[in-house]
């Protein structure tokens, strides 16, 4: 007498619900598992960062700190860089959606060169947030050090706070610091998953799953800088 239900068996058919949602890798849970601890850590800072937004009568206006290019203008151009680093990222994750596409059909020469352009957007995201490092601390803002009072009137809508001033620049460099030490982290990971594509290793393997790993993890890069951009550029 069979022992398994209807109701627990397999079902295998197009219409049927696919897989058990547990039928999971080890690996890739793993990495689900650590995302979701990452994103209790930036959780904390974006909420702390929130909490001191918003109890202070007076914040540094976004649209008055972040208005200049590096490169081209100092000022008259708010939020447009910060605008050409997130469409940046977002290329990069889409790119990084087409390596992992490829590596399903085994494609190796596709994933290699997807990669290869994940790689490139991952360090131009990179050089554009060292650029606007450098004109931030240029203009006196860095860890315990802001401008002069009366060079924050430029960057004030209303009265002037240093205490709010300082927050802001602490806040600022920690929090982008962290997120740009996580798109290095995956950049590098992406230039070891690149170098074992091209040794063949997963061709040997007989599986891609190990890109799709690493797009997970960058993928959560990319929307972690979507909460960034709204706390600290947008709000």
């Amino acid at each position: 007498m069979n022992s398994v239900s209807q109701l627990d068996q397999v079902k295998t058919g197009p219409w049927n619900g696919g897989r058990s949602p547990w039928a999971v890798e080890y690996g890739k849970l793993m990495m689900w598992i650590f995302l979701l601890s990452d994103a209790f850590t930036f959780s904390s800072l974006l909420i702390y960062y929130g909490a001191q937004r918003f109890s202070k009568f007076t914040w540094p206006d976004p649209d008055l700190v972040f208005q200049s290019v590096p490169g081209f203008a100092d000022s008259g151009y708010p939020l447009v860089f910060v605008g050409i680093m997130t469409f940046i990222l977002i290329l990069s994750s889409v790119t990084m959606v087409m390596a992992v596409e490829a590596g399903h059909r085994k494609a190796k020469k596709e994933v290699i060169w997807w990669l290869v352009a994940t790689i490139i957007f991952g360090f131009m995201f990179l050089g554009c947030q060292a650029l606007e490092w450098g004109h931030l601390h240029h203009e006196g803002f860095w860890w315990g050090q802001i401008p002069s009072a009366e060079e924050l009137k430029h960057l004030f809508v209303g009265p002037v706070s240093l205490v709010a001033a300082q927050q802001f620049a602490n806040l600022f460099f920690t929090i982008t610091g962290f997120h740009g030490f996580h798109v290095f982290t995956g950049v590098m990971i992406n230039v070891i998953i690149l170098i074992m594509t091209i040794c063949g290793t997963f061709e040997k393997r007989g599986s891609y799953l190990m890109v799709e790993k690493v797009g997970l993890y960058w993928h959560f890069v990319d929307l972690v800088w979507v909460f960034v951009f709204t706390f600290f550029y947008l709000v």
